[in-house]
């Protein structure tokens, strides 16, 4: 799905969604990566806790997910598409027997190899288990899942995930009509952002303003089948009784600082989309500056369906924002990049090792060997001028430092922390 940083795609689906929902304009990604993301998500837990420090870990049997929680609740529960969260060389070898191995969605339309967008991606049969590899934009055939499901739980309460692939790269790879229909020279680069790419965190070298199109192009597709979704919902009357939330793992640097990918603390990487609309509060067309991260979504979505929160959760039910009620917003929301195993040293991925914490006006981090980047993201929005440097800023840096200690201290993690300027 689409981060916040770019707007060249035709989305009118999303617009109009947003219309009339509860937008959040600092939904942070904790951990802008995959699978870190999805066990987070899934446990409302931290990646050192649940082991899932980067992609391809495994969501252990025993953890007690969003989706049990829901299942428990009395709700009819589904997950259809991209699902990440299998050791590797083991994610998509068979059907998922129903169970535990399901964590929760009894309904059970997981997808696999989903980075090649055409007629490679593949799921299994839900009845025999027989390996699938329909043709044509894996996002469409997962929303011909998530359409027959929301057909068939019309009478009984319910709850669905769809988890699309694009836009991850490959950004070219897009529906030809669309990838037509972008200009790559005619695209506006941000700022902060060059015509070539100096480093590569994931995905080739292609030239910035091609990859930008390719990405346009994925996300009006995306624009579309959301809007299947909803056409569905108002076709099975379900629509004033359906609480619709979209959001996105991670973003994309798009050649912003020079880089391509995620993993980063950069707003590209982390500001994430949060649209919640709520037919039962009149909270649509508003923003909301609540600061609302990964880890406070399991937590939101108990509070939003009146359930009462599990005590393992790490987050905070942040729902009353969506009824329009006054909140204490959390001060900050905790970045990181881990994909590293302290205790042995194995490293998992050459993008840099970081843990750091984003404000509403800050974005702070640490590297390995010391403290990174400050940025004032009200003066500098897009984040050019580094001010880890600034002695002006020490108490300030001291005051974030210690919010990434308690958070370090929370989730058990044993990052070598230290302050001195890296």
């Amino acid at each position: 799905m689409p981060g916040q940083a770019y707007n060249d795609a035709e989305s009118p689906v999303l617009q109009a969604l947003a219309a009339e929902s509860v937008s959040f304009s600092n939904c942070i990604s904790n951990y802008p990566v995959c699978s870190p993301y999805r066990g987070v998500l899934m446990t409302g837990r931290w990646p050192q806790e649940t082991g899932i420090i980067d992609n391809a870990f495994p969501l252990k049997e025993d953890e007690t997910t969003i989706g049990e929680v829901f299942e428990r609740g009395g709700y009819r529960t589904g997950y259809v598409g991209k699902w990440h969260l299998d050791a590797r060389g083991t994610e998509g070898q068979a059907l998922k027997p129903a169970g535990v191995a399901r964590h929760g969605f009894s309904d059970w339309m997981a997808w696999y190899n989903t980075n090649p967008h055409f007629d490679r991606s593949y799921t299994f049969d839900r009845v025999t288990g027989d390996k699938l590899t329909p043709a044509g934009y894996n996002a469409s055939r997962m929303a011909d899942d998530a359409v027959g499901f929301i057909e068939r739980n019309r009478d009984a309460p319910w709850m669905l995930m769809v988890s699309w692939n694009p836009p991850h790269p490959p950004f070219r790879d897009a529906p030809p009509e669309l990838v037509k229909k972008y200009d790559a020279r005619s695209l506006q680069l941000r700022p902060n952002t060059g015509e070539q790419v100096e480093r590569v965190v994931a995905g080739p070298a292609t030239p910035v303003r091609e990859n930008l199109a390719g990405y346009n192009a994925h996300i009006e597709a995306i624009d579309a089948e959301m809007g299947r979704l909803l056409k569905t919902l108002e076709e099975t009357g379900q629509t004033d009784n359906t609480i619709v939330i979209y959001t996105s793992d991670h973003g994309e640097m798009m050649g912003a600082h020079g880089r391509m990918g995620k993993r980063l603390p950069h707003e590209e990487s982390c500001n994430v989309p949060l649209l919640v609309r709520d037919p039962r509060n009149g909270g649509g067309g508003t923003q909301s500056d609540v600061l609302l991260s990964t880890i406070d979504i399991y937590p939101t979505l108990c509070g939003l369906a009146g359930m009462p929160v599990p005590e393992h959760c790490r987050g905070r039910d942040l729902s009353g924002a969506i009824r329009g009620e006054t909140v204490e917003s959390p001060e900050t929301a905790l970045l990181m990049h881990v994909a590293k195993d302290h205790a042995s040293g194995r490293r998992n991925h050459p993008a840099p090792i970081f843990r750091g914490v984003r404000t509403k006006r800050y974005t702070y981090a640490v590297g390995e060997i010391g403290r990174w980047c400050l940025y004032d993201n009200q003066e500098d929005p897009y984040q050019q001028h580094n001010l880890a440097d600034d002695a002006a800023r020490a108490s300030l840096m001291s005051e974030l430092d210690g919010e990434v200690i308690r958070y370090l201290q929370e989730a058990g993690d044993r990052y070598p922390f230290h302050t001195q300027r890296a």
